[in-house]
């Protein structure tokens, strides 16, 4: 189970830095700081898999690098099957797989040599770490370019690559940010059908996206972030009902269309 309590995080801002009328406008913005989360709470039990979405700049990547011990918070919680992040970070790290928005491969490293690297680094054994190789190379259907250099893979090689790496050594809790963008059509589907696998396995799996159909076909529950904020969370079902017609687009609309809402829907 993942628990988030009221999560903040600002960045500072130079004194000489000029912003745009843009940026003028976002109210996280201060004299000083860039608030880019301010208030972020919800929670994802075993076996769930939770959508998180939101504008573009929304502060979902900061949440995800906070959730994954990357990014220290300014303010809340974050518990991971009781071990508390911000006291415990190095405990918390081997139970988290998180895969970021830059893949961050070794070019020169193949598919196999990048996925054994990190297994060994979380001190697997080898005749364990060769088996979930093979496993995840099953899974992710890379046998064909297993011996293939990141520098020379496509973008979807090196994103199930990457994938693999977060995943190779059996975390109790998934992170992804954004693991579609950029993919074809196969190569979604080879993800998602993975995403769904977790779930079977009853990995609480936590990933960020703007594909609305994704949503639809694997999550439990739902948050939606704006300006820093968590202004919806709760069970998919609580999601539709902010639409008139049950349509996803339209109930993340009508949630980012409420500015001054901040986590009090579906607490449950």
């Amino acid at each position: 189970m993942i628990e988030i309590q009221h999560l903040a995080k600002a960045f500072a801002v130079g004194k000489t830095s000029k912003l745009s009328e843009s940026e003028k406008q976002d109210v996280r913005y201060s004299k000083t700081a860039f608030h880019s989360v301010r208030d972020v709470s919800f929670h994802c039990e075993q076996g769930e898999v939770l959508g998180l979405l939101g504008p573009n700049g929304a502060g979902k990547t900061t949440t995800l690098r906070m959730l994954s011990t990357a990014l220290k918070p300014d303010a809340g919680s974050v518990l991971i099957n009781g071990v508390d992040v911000l006291k415990q970070p190095l405990k918390a790290r081997q139970q988290i797989g998180f895969l970021s928005a830059d893949t961050g491969l070794y070019g020169k490293l193949t598919a196999t040599e990048n996925i054994a690297y990190f297994g060994r680094l979380h001190g697997m054994k080898e005749t364990a770490l060769q088996q979930r190789i093979e496993e995840l190379f099953t899974l992710l259907n890379m046998h064909d370019f297993a011996n293939r250099r990141a520098d020379s893979m496509s973008t979807g090689m090196k994103q199930k690559t990457a994938i693999a790496r977060a995943v190779v050594h059996r975390p109790k809790v998934v992170i992804l940010d954004e693991p579609t963008t950029g993919l074809d059509i196969m190569t979604v589907q080879t993800v998602l059908d993975f995403i769904q696998s977790l779930k079977t396995l009853k990995t609480p799996v936590i990933f960020s996206t703007h594909h609305l159909d994704e949503v639809a076909a694997l999550c439990d529950r739902v948050v939606v972030i704006d300006k820093g904020i968590s202004t919806f969370s709760g069970t998919l079902d609580d999601f539709r009902q902010q639409s008139a017609n049950g349509h996803l687009r339209e109930a993340f609309l009508a949630v980012i269309n409420q500015p001054n809402l901040a986590t009090t829907q579906g607490a449950a």
